[in-house]
């Protein structure tokens, strides 16, 4: 909080005294001392949320207020804006307060959300963040900055602990303040519950999560390929898990996924915590286990997953050199392997977006340029001060970043360096792996200290303006690096050379939209990518839109990656072996929906539906990923029971026969069929595989005599 409030003094003087004292007791008395100091103090009482403060509230059942709803609890309001990595780090410090203390026990936590980033004052975009960080206490969005303004809020993260009569009691300000939080919050819920003024009622909490249908992936950060065998690995960030997927969308392995957490051993077995970075070559995948601040290993050929740094829990060192189990780091957001000294492959490059630095892990032994040989397994910082700026220098340890958050390696020379997506900047830099040279590319601006250069600008250097860049892809066929301009919900293409950044694809809007080309159509908050096909195309994990997109650079053309759903459930794959219940993916917005006229049947009759689907010129369907119907009549589902409601489609030659009989005793005179279709297909000489989707709506008028026999409607559509 702002040092000019009247809480300020106060609470320095308890952060002097809390020094030194060394047991738990002490502390404990000095605190309880401190409140009652505060209590009837009435300039410390804060208004309550006005309603015309535009405030907008998730998982719960409608506004909290702190006279009714929030009334006799201790509130702790955390300050956060989403793009924030400090922010997230406060997230487990305040699941274990809400662990130790319950709303019966008189304790709400209650996210703020104040935007850093315009892009995050849309609520849908809070609603996505919500759902991707699990949180599950009431969050508001408080786009106008109301609540930042009134409690004089100066930065990100901020608690603030206000007692149960809208009393201020307590702020932290920044990360890393798990003891003083615990001890605080514990000692107001005694202090106010000897004196009675804490209530045990509950807070209408609705979950925006469980509104939610399943699907095959969840907020996809990253994606990356392999160019010799094309396969495919995708960070499946929300399920915690990482698929290895054909170029065809044939799932061959599923990493993780039934919950989060650090386990080693059979990929069966293993689990992650929210992965963000993959990077594959052949039989290996490395993976950057961004929430158990951990760099893992799956070696597909021996099927074990291994840890290669990190201990499991969020370091703060900012230097390294320990061996990598032994290495404490902090939120890993991205992996490449690269090469240092004239070895191939001996080095894993880090975006180590805590602690805003490059780090390395050491493969082989080695030699940082500027820097010491290492040895096999080493952890060590490669560039970056530790501080958040945008400050490039021919020094990597002086070198400033703000929040590296995707990297692409550009091996050969001229380039022979690193090019970093710096996210808190809104920059691309580039890191000398000749020198150490930490240069800028595009974006921000040239004061190091200004983190707030941003937009949505075409232009040269400086002049070229970004929202809060989370992934890069280095094209070497082209010498040029794609980049996912993230809050601008944008493809966008830089020549380092020229230094010139333009708009690649996407229409700026957070939608999902394919459209004729890549400019009319849309993403939203896309986080990763990779070059494929030697340059002829662009995988992008579209995070927001839970898909994986292909972009063509020679047709100009948006298609949606398949997953094969045969084998896909919502939250893992099964075994080729297993038997897996079909899931039926939600329709895409761009799935054309064709309404049919109604079609008079009696009870007793069957209705033949005949599809007729015709593919785009030059392709064919695709084995691997099979194609399939669905059949659904919602609001009247009496109409399918015990009736074939999915099947495959495995030949378009000729149309497909699907049959629904009407039950002798209808329960509605006039329900409508839906008849869905999703159809992978590859172009005939081999590529990326596409999904094409469409949907038929068929009323039928249902008379009350009994008849039977069949009544025929032909479907047809054309791709």
């Amino acid at each position: 909080l702002a040092a000019n409030l009247p809480l300020f003094p106060l609470q320095s003087q308890l952060d002097y005294e809390l020094e030194d004292v060394a047991t738990p007791e002490e502390k404990e008395k000095l605190v309880l001392q401190y409140l009652r100091k505060l209590d009837g103090k009435e300039e410390l009482r804060v208004p309550d949320f006005e309603p015309g403060w535009r405030l907008e509230w998730l998982n719960t059942e409608g506004p909290l207020s702190l006279q009714k709803e929030l009334a006799g609890k201790v509130v702790v309001l955390d300050f956060f804006t989403y793009c924030c990595i400090n922010c997230m780090h406060l997230l487990p410090d305040l699941h274990q307060l809400e662990q130790l203390h319950t709303v019966k026990d008189g304790l709400v936590v209650v996210g703020v959300h104040s935007a850093k980033f315009p892009n995050e004052k849309a609520l849908q975009n809070v609603c996505s963040a919500v759902l991707r960080y699990s949180i599950t206490h009431p969050v508001v969005n408080d786009r106008d900055a109301r609540l930042w303004q009134e409690l004089e809020v100066a930065c990100w993260p901020t608690l603030v602990i206000l007692g149960p009569r809208r009393n201020l009691l307590f702020s932290l300000v920044g990360e890393g303040h798990r003891e003083s939080l615990l001890l605080f919050t514990a000692a107001a819920l005694k202090h106010y519950k000897e004196q009675g003024l804490l209530q045990d009622h509950a807070v209408g909490i609705k979950l925006y999560r469980d509104s939610l249908p399943p699907s095959i992936l969840s907020f996809p950060g990253k994606v990356a390929v392999d160019p010799n065998s094309k396969t495919l690995a995708i960070a499946d960030t929300g399920h915690h898990r990482v698929l290895v997927v054909s170029n065809t969308g044939n799932v061959l392995h599923s990493v993780g996924g039934s919950k989060s957490g650090w386990k080693d051993g059979s990929l069966s077995e293993a689990l992650f915590s929210s992965p963000q970075g993959v990077f594959i070559k052949g039989d290996t995948v490395f993976v950057a286990d961004t929430e158990n601040h951990l760099i893992r290993k799956i070696d597909l050929s021996k099927g074990r997953v291994t840890t290669l740094a990190g201990i499991g829990v969020q370091g703060t060192d900012k230097e390294g050199g320990a061996m990598g189990p032994q290495q404490p780091i902090s939120s890993p957001w991205d992996v490449i392997l690269g090469s240092v000294g004239g070895m191939e492959d001996n080095v894993l490059w880090i975006a180590m977006a805590g602690t805003h630095q490059i780090w390395a892990v050491f493969l082989e032994d080695g030699k940082l340029p500027k820097g010491s040989e290492y040895g096999k397994g080493t952890c060590v910082r490669f560039a970056g001060s530790g501080n958040e700026e945008n400050r490039n220098n021919a020094y990597p340890h002086k070198a400033g970043l703000a929040q590296p958050s995707g990297l692409a390696l550009a091996p050969s020379q001229p380039w022979n360096c690193l090019f970093i997506a710096d996210s808190e900047s809104s920059t691309i830099r580039s890191l000398s792996l000749s020198d150490g040279a930490v240069k800028h590319v595009v974006g921000g601006e040239r004061d190091p200290l200004n983190l707030f250069a941003f937009g949505d600008v075409d232009g040269k250097g400086v002049d070229a303006k970004l929202q809060h860049p989370l992934g890069v892809a280095w094209d070497a066929s082209s010498s040029l690096l794609y980049v996912t301009d993230s809050y601008n919900h944008k493809i966008k293409v830089v020549d380092p050379k020229t230094k010139q950044c333009r708009v690649l694809a996407g229409t700026g809007e957070a939608s999902d939209v394919f459209g004729p080309g890549f400019t009319e159509s849309s993403f939203n908050e896309p986080g990763g990518l990779c070059v494929a096909e030697g340059g002829k195309l662009l995988y992008v994990a579209d995070t927001n839109n839970h898909h994986i997109k292909v972009l063509d650079l020679e047709t100009k053309k948006v298609s949606l990656f398949p997953i094969s759903v045969e084998e896909v459930d919502a939250l893992r794959v099964t075994t080729a072996s297993t038997t897996a219940v079909r899931k039926v993916p939600k329709l895409p917005k761009s799935a054309p929906v064709l309404s049919k006229t109604a079609l008079p049947v009696s009870a007793g009759q069957d209705i033949s539906m005949n599809l007729s689907l015709t593919l785009p010129a030059g392709t064919k369907l695709t084995k691997e990923a099979p194609s399939f119907w669905s059949l659904s009549a919602e609001g009247n589902e009496w109409l399918l029971e015990g009736q074939a409601v999915t099947g495959d489609i495995a030949n378009l030659s000729q149309p497909l026969s699907i049959i629904c009989s009407v039950p002798a005793q209808p329960q509605s005179t006039d329900p409508v069929l839906t008849l869905s279709a999703w159809v992978y297909c590859c172009l005939s000489e081999g590529g990326a595989c596409m999904m094409k989707v469409v949907s038929f709506t068929q009323p039928l008028l249902i008379g009350s005599e009994r008849k039977s026999g069949t009544v025929a409607v032909m479907l047809t559509h054309a791709f």
